[in-house]
């Protein structure tokens, strides 16, 4: 799902695995970490996405999961995309765009 909230766009995506477990939760950004035998994995996929949402966007990049339930990662970048731009709300057609878009991805 996405929506604006708070001057950002939000997306959610979200899976009905077995979650992720608790233990390990606090980690899966960190850079070469994974869960995969030796090998079959370099741990750097979600590092390389929390860096790209957070260093180059300004955004945030969280995860809620439920264990035996799923996951949900929860994506958000500012309207703004230009962080030192004066603040303020968008204009009409920037916010038009946004409803087109967040109507796309439902």
């Amino acid at each position: 799902s996405s929506r604006v909230i708070d001057g950002y766009v939000e997306v959610r995506i979200s899976d009905t695995g077995i979650g992720i477990p608790k233990g390990i939760r606090e980690r899966i950004f960190d850079p070469f970490f994974t869960t995969k035998d030796i090998g079959k994995g370099t741990g750097q996929g979600l590092a390389i996405c929390r860096s790209v949402i957070l260093d180059k966007h300004g955004g945030n990049l969280m995860v809620e999961s439920w264990e035996g339930e799923g996951s949900e990662f929860i994506i958000q970048v500012p309207l703004d995309a230009n962080p030192e731009s004066e603040a303020g709300d968008p204009d009409d057609s920037e916010q038009q765009e946004v409803e087109d878009n967040e109507l796309q991805l439902q």
